[in-house]
């Protein structure tokens, strides 16, 4: 019976528009590896199998791209399956099914895609944390003013921030690794959802297929999608952090704030307006981010409520968004590490504003505290109220108005020279004094520096080594066809 014209204008070809563009490598691949298989454990012929490899051998994958679907078939996988019978007849092209059904083979083809969008977003952030750990280096010593609740807090260091991105960067590597190991695993020979009475040799298929060993439970192999999800959720992390950050950076490339400046490869000038310069590719980033997210947040709601088994929610309509979901956050990720190599930041600027707001006084009821024994409640009610009378003041010398309200608080009036005020007062200090872990003193941020660049090192080595064993994997495969 043939298609409705709607079904296949609406449904038939845009899905087999999609498997050409995603799927059709994975797909030969699974024949190969399924093929060589079912040769070694004896349950095809060598002969028969030989033909059907070159069967597969004849089939040219570029004029398949080119291929407009005609409603004839249903698939893309019914379409490589007719040129598999043409290549070496009906009866023989029909023992590569044997042990196996579309069913395992989709959810193998969609694992194989995964892990390479998975790889291709892990190196978008890896190169991002190098771009930043440079950054970091040069801005050790350079202060400006950190911001709580969009106010002036406290002075920090451009290392300091940059190394709290670094670190948030370091977590999403951790996850998107840990989604990663969960996705490499191999479903081929769940067959329709119980497996096969086929004495077939899944873990075979997985080294072929470059998997790090086959999944468990036939069914879940085929009705679980959390692989899916997880690795969803850890690239929805990665964005929505990321957006914070970019959301920063755009406000500080504003002329109000003035503290970063893109390289000219990166900005846009207005049609009009001379005068713009535009930190566009900051902005593409956030939208590309933001879409993304979005994308993310529709495949888990395609997911959601659908029955726990085979069904297509999850299949060739889901798929396209879950590669574009990867594209964009790859996209997005990449953009800003580009945008942010070569930027730099105004830090004369950003050191004129620490000096500004008072935002170094919490240093004053520390030092009290430390110096002076007081209790940190009292030091910090001396600190308040030596701000409200140098503002009310201005011009007096800050040592008197200093003695005159610690007098008026404690009884006793606390004397420092204006020198030793003035460091007391002063960014520089505010910044070196604070040593702990993980604080912004140059010291500090030279040691978390040198850590976060051996996780780099050790996060880097770990994509080379996995990427490698994927191309290892595919050599194995084609010596082990050929070998048929």
């Amino acid at each position: 019976m043939p298609f409705s014209p709607d079904y296949v204008a609406l449904v038939l070809n845009e899905n087999f528009e999609d498997a050409k563009a995603q799927f059709l490598s994975p797909l030969m691949a699974i024949h190969y590896a399924h093929l060589v298989m079912l040769v070694e454990q004896g349950i095809v012929p060598r002969a028969e199998g030989h033909a059907i490899r070159a069967a597969v051998d004849a089939i040219d994958v570029d004029a398949v791209r080119r291929v407009a679907y005609d409603g004839s078939y249903e698939d893309l996988f019914f379409y490589i399956d007719r040129l598999i019978v043409a290549g070496c007849g009906e009866d023989v092209a029909g023992r590569l099914h044997t042990a196996r059904s579309r069913n395992d083979i989709d959810m193998t083809m969609y694992r194989m895609q995964q892990r390479e969008l998975m790889l291709a977003v892990i190196e978008g952030v890896l190169s991002l944390r190098s771009v930043l750990l440079d950054l970091a280096e040069r801005h050790r010593e350079h202060v400006f003013a950190a911001h709580t609740h969009t106010q002036p807090a406290q002075p920090t260091t451009i290392a300091h921030y940059l190394l709290a991105i670094v670190e948030q960067l370091e977590r999403d590597t951790d996850r998107l690794r840990a989604a990663y190991v969960r996705t490499n695993r191999n479903p081929l020979g769940a067959c329709a959802i119980t497996g096969t009475g086929f004495p077939i040799d899944r873990a075979r298929t997985s080294v072929l297929l470059g998997f790090d060993g086959p999944t468990g439970n036939t069914y879940g192999s085929i009705a679980t999608v959390d692989y899916l999800l997880e690795s969803v959720g850890a690239a929805a992390v990665l964005l929505a952090g990321l957006g914070r950050v970019i959301q920063d950076l755009l406000l500080w490339c504003t002329s109000e704030f003035g503290y970063l400046r893109l390289a000219d490869g990166f900005v846009q000038c207005s049609s009009i307006m001379p005068q713009k310069r535009n930190p566009v590719a900051l902005e593409h980033a956030r939208a590309i981010g933001s879409k993304a997210l979005g994308q993310a947040s529709a495949i888990q709601l395609s997911v959601h409520n659908t029955p726990f088994g085979d069904i297509v929610d999850t299949e060739d309509d889901l798929q396209p968004l879950v590669f574009s979901m990867f594209k964009d956050a790859t996209r997005a990720v990449k953009l800003v590490a580009a945008a942010m190599k070569d930027a730099t930041f105004d830090v004369k600027r950003l050191a004129e504003r620490a000096e500004q707001g008072w935002i170094t006084v919490t240093e004053l009821a520390d030092t009290l505290t430390r110096d002076r024994g007081l209790p940190f409640k009292s030091a910090h009610a001396i600190a308040t109220r030596f701000v409200a009378e140098s503002r009310r003041r201005p011009g007096q010398p800050l040592a008197a108005i200093l003695a005159e309200v610690s007098r008026d608080a404690t009884g006793a009036a606390i004397v420092y020279d204006e020198s030793a005020l003035a460091e007391i007062l002063s960014p520089r200090h505010f910044v070196d004094v604070r040593k702990t872990p993980g604080g912004p003193a140059p010291s500090e941020t030279a040691r978390a520096i040198a850590e976060s660049r051996t996780l780099l090192e050790a996060d880097e080595r770990w994509r080379s080594e996995t990427v490698e064993g994927l191309r290892r994997a595919e050599r194995s495969l084609a010596a082990a066809s050929a070998a048929l």
